[in-house]
């Protein structure tokens, strides 16, 4: 059970990181089908099953936030991604790349961190 929920997650994330540089870049070059129902609500069903198999792993593997340091690192880390992903898609025009590339710092930084299990994340190669 938990392999499979960890392979969905993982695929969930693939297609939120995918899904976000996709309706990013269909923003900036001003494309119609970048307000479309279908790429509005898409991220929302992808999200959904993210954070629901997000959970469940972290309820079938015991992991608690609260005294798991690289988990609370991944959840703080997500609440950046998703307020300069939300500045990046609708923000001033002026602060849509600055809010881009803050995001997707913090979605590398999240699957850094899911990696190394270390709230280091990428830091941990040029400490170690």
């Amino acid at each position: 059970m938990y392999t499979t929920l960890k392979a969905v997650h993982v695929t969930a994330v693939v297609l939120s990181g995918a899904g976000f540089l996709l309706r990013y870049l269909l923003r900036l070059a001003q494309v119609p089908a970048a307000q479309g129902r279908f790429v509005r609500a898409l991220p929302h069903v992808v999200d959904t099953v993210l954070l629901a198999s997000a959970i469940s792993l972290a309820v079938i593997g015991r992991f608690n936030p609260l005294v798991t340091p690289w988990l609370a690192a991944k959840i703080t880390a997500l609440i950046v991604y998703i307020v300069a992903g939300a500045a990046a898609l609708s923000g001033p025009p002026a602060q849509r790349v600055p809010a881009f590339i803050a995001a997707a710092a913090a979605f590398a930084y999240i699957v850094s961190v899911a990696l190394t299990k270390n709230p280091l994340g990428p830091l941990i190669w040029i400490t170690a």
